[in-house]
Formats: structure tokens, C-alpha cells, sequence
């Protein structure tokens, strides 16, 4: 079984330690995360993984013919060929290997049949078949079509030259290649950072369904959450395993860090006292002694540190200026480029206050909605208008990548801190440095002149910059890319804080069901036959909601969809009929009532169908009754993951005594036991998510 196991390896970069004696074992099966704060080093012991980078001592073992893919968080360009072509690349190892079946049927035919030569021959012949055969190389046109389509690309573009894509969709074409090559080890340093949502979801399940063993960075929770059952965790140089997904994680770790700063605490006061003593009496013959012996103890005091990402940041910004109920009306408001029509009849109202989500698959037409509302696109049609005393900032990352997106000259050219400074209201200008942490710009990345700053930092300072204006609705189109995950809950809690509306677009599903409270669905397809719009529904609920009415859409057939026929094609679909509550000035819409479907017409004028609801809470008895058994069956299956673990790291220390691995029978022997023990936890992993989302699911019946 393919494997790579690492005892004991370090890395320095000049007095900088960033990997101290680390171990790690990644087999087929693995479904390993990498956790740990920006520059913490997860991108190196990735490359030292993958053989990129060598380590300054420790082991690296790797099984004989086992195959990495290592996919970087960016940088990659490919240009020359076609789409298709660029995706043939990921076979170049079965070409290979179909070279080198030809040179063994060359050397057959000249061998004689009594030679000892020609049985290792054809059994190396033999082998190399069936590698050609597992790998699907012959089935590698349906895979690449697969997989593109997965990621996003269209049959059209199966045929463009690949260097006509922009640095988004350059690094899909990366992702695909690793995911085409079909490796034994998987690591993928950020792989969701330029994915759309239905992007993410079908890598989710590409990954469920993979054979090898991967390694994951990613700063998306949920992501990681149903992809992956043990963490690894990056922490001043050592790395540390921890069982179960993120979220779990996450629990265990808060858990330790209260611990780490409890003690971190006890230790500055135990500093500063011996401090205050050693000023006191520093000159008085008397104490030397003493002095001298505490000096001593504070040189030997091994330091407790308090990484940056670790320091609890909490920021706010300026109020929002007051507004009138309404924030924006819109009225059969469309968008077309050229003859392709994206959107049209979209009637709306939102309300001062709320969290518009806008959701639609790739070219529905949410990033152009945005633009328009933000009076950014001046091209469509219908109209639109701002309630009274709304003032709006935009963020979009199409605005960051511009040559010069702050318009300042290369005269002035000021450093972050400074351009900030100019812009802040005087009353935040003392909280700029936490604001900028809280942004990632830490230590001296404050300093860095503003025209040197990368496209990732560029679109954080763009966003800070729009939070600190004094506005009451923002338009944001993807606000979590190029954050941390640190980053993304301090902006969560500041956007949910923040008391004015905010219309948003992103791809993280975490911060979308955290943040909306309404739901605006843009289909993305053309008018049905007879019909003057595209379809277009609102949803009265956040972003788990509406998944939740479209698991139900599907498993009814797809009757809740288009309710009454034709009449769902220009509307808006509700999700109970309470909701017509929540829209004032709401009228009845006779087509509807004369279809036998209830429903209503808001100000807009667009027919809005009120669905039936279809399922009803059971007894509140009953309910707490099943939530408990599942709780205590949760906490069964967790004892025993928990020795599972146990006997996991009592191998895994075994394998790394010289005394075993240096003998291959004992190391086989420990390894075989190694190998059934992970079958065992993947088994038991699986057991407990299924019990865990049985018990989430009721949770929030």
C-alpha cells in the first residue's frame, strides 16, 4: 500500500525554525486538513511533502511507486495549447509507462523463449498493463469532460487556447490536471479559493469518492467539515493531530488555548513582578543576591508565546447613517449582454436592516446585479432606486485587480497605515492597527506602500477602506476571498453587528448561512415559452433554508419549483404562506387565485406564489427523547474513535523506532496492524458523521 511517512524531520529558514522534529503518516484513505495562521508554515511542509523542498534532518519515507500531486495556492499559467490538450497533460505518467511497454515488447521479440531474462521481462510487461488499465487512461475523455465540468467550464471551452482564461480559472485548469492524474497522496493547498459554490460541491464529492489519501489547506470551515477526519495543526514549528473534522477541531483547540492564555497570563504577571523587584532593589548590596538569582529564572524562563492569529480581535466600525424603511426598490430590472439575456422582471423591495443573499449558478447574473445596484453598470433595464438617506459602498474583487485600484499616484505612493489614516474617521484612527490585524496586515506589512501590495492584499485594504466610510447598505460581491478563517468570523460578527442592509454574493457556505436572512435565487436561464421573464424567487429565509426547500423541490419532483404551471416563471416563490406577512402592501393576484394557487402581488407587480408548507413538527416529547438517544449513541461512537486514536499513535511511534523500520518484516508487521486500525477509524469516522448529521438534522427539525 502506497504511504509517506515522516519521523522527526525540521526545517529553519536562518534563525527562523519552521518545522521542530514533525511526524506525519498520509496512506490511501487519509482525509488529513492543515490548519495553522498565516505564516505559520503550511505551505512549506507541503512542499517538503511533496519533495519540492528537502528537510534539514528526519526521516521521509515514501512506498516504492507511490505517486504525490501537489497543487499551490497560485502562480501556475498555461498557455500554448487548448483546453483538452492542457488536460491530456495530467496522462504524461501512463504515456510513459506505454513507452515503456513498447520497449519491452521490442526486447521480447528478440528474446528467446528458455532465457531467464524473458520471465522478468514479461512479468514486468504484465505489470505495466494493468497499471495502464487501473489508471483509466482509455476512459480519460469521459474523465476530463468530468472533471471540467465539474470545475466549471463548458464544452465551448474545451477548445479555447488556455491562455485566454483569467488567473481564477487558470488555477481550475491546475486543479483539474491533479485530479486527473489520479495520485496515491492528494495535497491541495487551497483548491476552493477560486471555486464558485457549485464548483465547491462537486470537488466535495469528487473527494468523498476519491481512492487515495489527501492533505488539505483551506480556509472555507464547511469545506473542510465534510471533507476531512482528522486535523493537523502548524504551531510554532510543531505539528499536532487531532481526530474528527474541523469543527471538532476547533472545540479541542479553543479548549487549549483558553489553557495556553490562562497560563500566558500567570506568566506576564509572575514577569512583571520579578521585573518590579529587580528595578527596586538593583542597587542595593543587601539584595544582590536575590536580584541576581531572579534575573537568572527570567533568562531561563522558557516564554510562553501568543501568536497573532491567537490574540482575540474585536473591531467595529462607524454607525450607519439613519434611513427610511425601504433601502432599494427595484422594477423590472433585466441585464443582457448583446443578444444573451441574463436576468429580466426582477421586482423587488428590501428593507432597511436586512441580509440579502443572491445565489445562481456561474453567468446567472449576480455579480452584474450587484454592479448595477452600485451604480457601477449603467447598461440595463427597468430601474432601480435607493430608499431615502441611503448611502451604499461597493466591494467587488474585479475592482481590486486594476492596476491602480486607490487611485494613488507613485509620487505619494503612502504605506498602508498612512493611506488609511487619511481616510478614517478621526475617532477610529487609534483602532487602525487592529483593524489591519484583523485584516491580515500584521507587523510590518503596515509599513508596505500601497502600489507594492499583492492582488490578495489589495482586495482586503479595499475592504477595510468601504467599512470604514460611514454607509447604511453594502453591496458586497465575494468579501471572504483572501481571508483566513480568523479573519472571515471577526468580518462575520462585524457584518452582523452592523446596523444597516447589506446585499451580498459569496461562495462560502458557512458565512452565507451566518449572514443572510433572505434569499434571492437568479436562475440563469431564458423565459419559458410565452413568458416575458426569467425566473427569479425569493426565498424568506437564509442560505441553509433555501437549500433545505431545494432538497425538497427534489425530492418531490421538483412540484414545489413551478407550482400552477407557468405561473412560477415570472415569480418569486415564498416558502410558507406566513411569509406573505413579511411583505407589506401585498394584494391578491387573480391569475393565481383563478389557477387554485394561493397568492399575492407585491409592489413590484410580479406575481409571487405561496407554497403550501409540507411538513409539521412532531410532539416537543418526542423529540428531545430521540435527540437524547442519538447524543448517547453519538458519545459511544466517540469513546471508541477516541481508543481507535489511542492505538493509532502507539503504532505510528512504534514505526518510528529505528529497530522496526530499518527491518522490513517488523515494520510490515507494525504497518499491516497500522493499515487495519485506519480502516477501522475511516469506519468509525463515517459512522459517527452519519450519526452527527442524523443528530444535527433533528436538531434543527
Amino acid at each position: 500500500m502506497a504511504f509517506v511517512q515522516f519521523s522527526r524531520v525540521s526545517l529553519a529558514f536562518g534563525d527562523r525554525d519552521i518545522l521542530k522534529d514533525v511526524s506525519l503518516h498520509l496512506a490511501p484513505g487519509s482525509r488529513s486538513a492543515l490548519a495553522g495562521a498565516n505564516g505559520s508554515g503550511k505551505t512549506t511542509l507541503m512542499k517538503v511533502i511533496s519533495g519540492i523542498i528537502p528537510s534539514d534532518s528526519g526521516e521521509r519515507a515514501i512506498q516504492k511507486g507511490s505517486r504525490i500531486s501537489y497543487l499551490p495556492q497560485s502562480g501556475i499559467v498555461h498557455f500554448g495549447k487548448t483546453l483538452r490538450e492542457e488536460a491530456e497533460t495530467a496522462y504524461q505518467a501512463i504515456r510513459d509507462l506505454l513507452l515503456r511497454i513498447e520497449e519491452l515488447g521490442r526486447a521480447l521479440e528478440s528474446s528467446r523463449q528458455d532465457d531467464g531474462k524473458t520471465a522478468l521481462l514479461l512479468a514486468e510487461h504484465h505489470r505495466l498493463h494493468e497499471s495502464v488499465e487501473d489508471s483509466g487512461y482509455y476512459r480519460r475523455e469521459a474523465d476530463i469532460s468530468m472533471v471540467l465540468r465539474g470545475l466549471g467550464f463548458s464544452g465551448e471551452d474545451l477548445d479555447r487556447d488556455t491562455g485566454e482564461f483569467s488567473g481564477g480559472w487558470q488555477m481550475r485548469i491546475a486543479l483539474a490536471k491533479v485530479l486527473l492524474e489520479k495520485p496515491d497522496i492528494l495535497l491541495l493547498d487551497e483548491p476552493t479559493n477560486y471555486l464558485d459554490i457549485e464548483a465547491r460541491f462537486w470537488l466535495e464529492s469528487w473527494l468523498k469518492d476519491f481512492s487515495g489519501g489527501y492533505l488539505l489547506v483551506s480556509h472555507d470551515r464547511y469545506f473542510l467539515d465534510v471533507t476531512v477526519n482528522e486535523v493537523y495543526e502548524l504551531f510554532q514549528g510543531n505539528l499536532k493531530r487531532y481526530a474528527g473534522n474541523y469543527s471538532a477541531y476547533e472545540k479541542v483547540r479553543a479548549q487549549e488555548i483558553e489553557g495556553l492564555l490562562k497560563r500566558y497570563a500567570e506568566q506576564q504577571e509572575e514577569i512583571a513582578k520579578s521585573e518590579d523587584l529587580i528595578r527596586r532593589f538593583r542597587y542595593k548590596a543587601s539584595k544582590a543576591a536575590m536580584v541576581q538569582e531572579r534575573i537568572k529564572r527570567l533568562e531561563k524562563m522558557e516564554k510562553i508565546e501568543i501568536p497573532e492569529n491567537l490574540k482575540k480581535i474585536s473591531i467595529s466600525f462607524p454607525p450607519p447613517p439613519h434611513a427610511g424603511r425601504i433601502a432599494l426598490t427595484l422594477e423590472a430590472l433585466g441585464k443582457s449582454y448583446g443578444e444573451r439575456r441574463i436576468f429580466s422582471g426582477l421586482d423587488l423591495t428590501v428593507e432597511s436592516g436586512e441580509r440579502l443573499l443572491v445565489v445562481g449558478r456561474n453567468g446567472a447574473g449576480k455579480s452584474s446585479l450587484l454592479r448595477i445596484l452600485a451604480g457601477v453598470d449603467a447598461d440595463f433595464e427597468g430601474t432601480y432606486r435607493y430608499g431615502a438617506g441611503i448611502a451604499a459602498g461597493y466591494f467587488s474583487q474585479d475592482g481590486t485587480e486594476e492596476r491602480d485600484p486607490f487611485g494613488v499616484s507613485e509620487s505619494a505612493n503612502p504605506p498602508v497605515i498612512e493611506f488609511l489614516e487619511a481616510e478614517a474617521p478621526t475617532a477610529l484612527i487609534p483602532r487602525l492597527r487592529d483593524m489591519l490585524g484583523a485584516f491580515l496586515f500584521r507587523g510590518d506589512d503596515v509599513y508596505k506602500p500601497v502600489s507594492v501590495l499583492s492582488g490578495g492584499e489589495r482586495s482586503r485594504l479595499a475592504l477595510l477602506r468601504i467599512l470604514l466610510r460611514p454607509v447604511n447598505l453594502l453591496i458586497l460581491d465575494e468579501p471572504t476571498n483572501h481571508l483566513d478563517l480568523q479573519s472571515k468570523d471577526i468580518l462575520l460578527d462585524t457584518l452582523r453587528a452592523f446596523g444597516g442592509t447589506i446585499i451580498f454574493v459569496s461562495h462560502d457556505r458557512g458565512f452565507m448561512e451566518a449572514l443572510s436572512t433572505k434569499t434571492l435565487e437568479l436562475a440563469g436561464n431564458p423565459a419559458p415559452a410565452g413568458g416575458t421573464h426569467s425566473r427569479i424567487r425569493l426565498f424568506y429565509g437564509n442560505y441553509g433554508y433555501y437549500l433545505d426547500r431545494l432538497e425538497r423541490e427534489t425530492a418531490s419532483g421538483g412540484a414545489l419549483a413551478s407550482p400552477g404551471g407557468t405561473a412560477a416563471s415570472s415569480g418569486v416563490v415564498l416558502a410558507d404562506p406566513d411569509d406573505a406577512q413579511a411583505d407589506p402592501g401585498a394584494s391578491a393576484s387573480p391569475a393565481a387565485a383563478s389557477a387554485g394557487v394561493p397568492s399575492f402581488v407585491p409592489k413590484g407587480g410580479a406575481p409571487v406564489i405561496l407554497l403550501k408548507a409540507s411538513l409539521r413538527r412532531e410532539a416537543a416529547k418526542q423529540q428531545q427523547t430521540l435527540i437524547r438517544r442519538l447524543e448517547r449513541q453519538e458519545e459511544e461512537i466517540l469513546a471508541a474513535l477516541e481508543k481507535l486514536e489511542a492505538e493509532k499513535a502507539r503504532l505510528e511511534g512504534e514505526l518510528s523506532r529505528p529497530e522496526v523500520y530499518s527491518l522490513g518484516e517488523k515494520a510490515r508487521t507494525v504497518l499491516g496492524k497500522l493499515n487495519a486500525v485506519n480502516d477501522a477509524i475511516a469506519a468509525k469516522n463515517t459512522e459517527w458523521e452519519a450519526k452527527a448529521q442524523e443528530l444535527a438534522a433533528q436538531r434543527n427539525f
